[in-house]
């Protein structure tokens, strides 16, 4: 698989922490992060992560890779009127950011990112070395053996 992490006891920590915060956030266990979901998508020649960031400020969405870390930070505001009064509250505000650990056979030298209609789409393309390729089966002389 090309996500990986690096240190064990630190993709446990955060499989329990993305755990604690789904339950938390989401009203229930085992529900999708209610801040910002991810689809990976493995194709041939690179891999797709599509965020979800419906109502997040295309200006604030911000993509970093460091040292194998790719992490995307947005945020999403809404400001009410004086008189204005809420009485439900469900939607999250605020800043949000996901890391997602690159495999070694990622370029993340090439991430290309594009946001439309709340989606935000990165594409990494996967390294030459670590492509499928096929290995030909090398033909030697036979000769019959004469007695």
């Amino acid at each position: 698989m090309l996500l990986t992490s690096v240190d064990p006891f630190v993709q446990e920590f955060e499989r329990q922490f993305d755990r604690l915060t789904r339950r938390a956030l989401s009203g229930g266990e085992g529900g999708a992060s209610a801040v910002m979901p991810l689809d990976g998508i493995r194709r041939k020649d690179d891999v797709v992560l599509r965020f979800d960031l419906p109502g997040a400020d295309p200006d604030s969405i911000e993509v970093t890779v460091d040292r194998g870390v790719l992490s995307v930070s947005a945020r999403r505001e809404e400001e009410f009127g004086e008189d204005d009064r809420v009485f439900v509250r469900e939607r999250v505000m605020g800043a949000f950011t996901r890391r997602v650990y690159l495999s070694e056979h990622l370029d993340s030298e090439h991430v290309d990112a594009a946001y439309h209609n709340g989606v935000l789409q990165l594409r990494i393309p996967v390294l030459e070395k670590a492509r499928p390729r096929k290995v030909e089966i090398q033909r030697g002389d036979t000769r019959a053996i004469r007695a």
